[in-house]
C-alpha cells in the first residue's frame, strides 16, 4: 500500500485489471483484488481502503461500517443492487455505476435471443446434430413482420433495440413511467401502459432495473395477460421473473417460449426453467465484448480517480455530502 492511494477490488470477470490499474496510475493509485468474493476476504482489502470497485460481490451493510477510510464504492457494471445503498450513503460514501458501457452489446443480444426463439434455432440446431432434419418438429414459426415487440423498460439499451427490431418491420412499443414523452416520440416508438403492453405484445423483452416494485413482476398474474404464443425475453436481471410462474405458463403453452441471459440464482441451481425444450438461456453473456470490457473498467476506475481526486463522479447513485478539504 505504498501509492498515494488503495483501492480494493472486492470481485472480477475480467482476464486481467490492466485497463483499470491504469487509470489508477495516473493518480498513484494502487489496486489488488481479494482473494475471493467473500465478505471475510473483501474486508481484509477494504478496511483500510479508499475506494472499493465491485462487480458482483455483496457489500453490505456490515461491511460499509468496518471501512474505515473508504470514500467510492464504484461498480463494474449498470446495476447496484448488490450494494447497500443506504448504507453507504449514511457513511458518506459515493455509489457509482456504468450505465453506457455495453449498451450496444446489451441491445444486439436481446434481439439474437429474440430471433433465436421465434426461429426455434436451438432446438433445431440440437436435432440435426442428433441425425433429425425434419422440418416440422419446429411448427409453427410466424413472421417478424408487421408483429408486436412490447419493451419494458426505455432507458439507453431499449432505446437502441427498438430501431433494430423496427428494422425487422417489428411495431414497436414501450412502457417507462420515468422517461419523457419526447423520448419515446424522437424513436417512434408508442408509449403504452404495462398491462396494454403485455395484452397486445407478441413477443416482451425486460429492460427494467431490479427494484422492489419490479422485483416479481412477471408473475403468475402478469403471464395470463400476455398474448397466448407471446415470447418472453430478458437481458435485465432475473428476479424480476417468477422463474416457476413462467415454467407454469410455458408448460401451459400459453406462453411459446422465453429468451433469458439472467436468472433469479446464477448459476441457476434447481431453476424450474433448467430443460424446458422452449426456454433458451445463456450465461449473463450479454454485455459482453472484448471491447465493452475495456470500457467497463475504465469507466469504473475513472470514477473511483475523480473522487480521490476531489471531482464529481459522473454517474453517482446516491447523495452523499461532498468531503471535507
Amino acid at each position: 500500500m505504498a501509492g498515494r492511494f488503495f483501492v480494493a477490488v472486492a470481485d472480477s470477470v475480467f482476464p486481467n485489471l490492466d485497463p483499470a490499474r491504469a487509470v489508477l496510475a495516473e493518480i498513484g493509485a494502487e489496486l489488488e483484488l481479494a482473494a475471493d468474493s467473500s465478505p471475510a476476504s473483501v474486508m481484509k482489502l477494504a478496511a483500510d481502503a479508499d475506494a472499493v470497485l465491485v462487480t458482483y460481490a455483496k457489500i453490505n451493510a456490515d461491511m460499509i461500517r468496518q471501512m474505515k477510510k473508504v470514500r467510492i464504492i464504484s461498480r463494474f457494471g449498470i446495476g447496484v443492487d448488490n450494494v447497500d445503498l443506504d448504507a453507504a450513503t449514511q457513511r458518506g460514501i459515493v455509489v457509482t455505476k456504468v450505465p453506457d458501457y455495453c449498451i450496444d452489446e446489451v441491445s444486439d443480444h436481446a434481439m439474437a435471443l429474440l430471433l433465436s426463439a421465434v426461429r426455434k434455432i436451438p432446438m433445431a440446431t440440437d436435432q440435426v446434430h442428433a441425425g433429425t432434419w425434419k422440418m416440422p418438429n419446429f411448427v409453427p414459426i410466424h413472421r417478424l413482420r408487421g408483429s408486436v415487440l412490447g419493451l419494458v423498460g426505455f432507458g439507453r439499451i431499449p432505446q437502441l433495440v427498438a430501431p433494430k427490431a423496427k428494422a425487422f418491420g417489428m411495431r414497436v412499443v414501450a412502457f417507462d413511467p420515468y422517461v419523457p414523452p419526447e423520448v419515446f416520440q424522437n424513436l417512434g416508438v408508442e408509449r403504452v401502459e404495462l398491462d396494454e403492453l403485455l395484452t397486445i405484445s407478441d413477443y416482451v423483452s425486460i429492460h427494467s432495473p431490479l427494484t422492489p416494485e419490479t422485483k416479481g413482476m412477471f408473475n403468475e398474474a402478469a403471464f395470463k395477460k400476455m398474448k397466448k404464443g407471446s415470447y418472453l425475453v430478458n437481458t435485465a436481471r432475473g428476479p424480476i421473473i417468477d422463474e416457476a410462474a413462467l415454467a407454469a405458463a410455458v408448460d401451459s403453452g400459453h406462453i411459446a417460449g422465453a429468451a433469458l441471459d439472467v436468472m433469479t440464482n446464477e448459476p441457476p441451481v434447481n431453476s424450474p426453467l433448467i430443460g424446458k425444450r422452449h426456454v433458451i438461456i445463456t450465461p449473463h453473456t450479454s454485455f459482453y465484448s472484448e471491447e465493452s470490457l475495456v470500457e467497463l473498467q475504465t469507466k469504473a476506475a475513472q470514477e473511483v480517480a475523480n473522487v480521490l481526486t476531489d471531482k464529481a463522479p459522473r454517474n453517482p447513485v446516491n447523495q452523499v455530502a461532498p468531503a471535507k478539504a
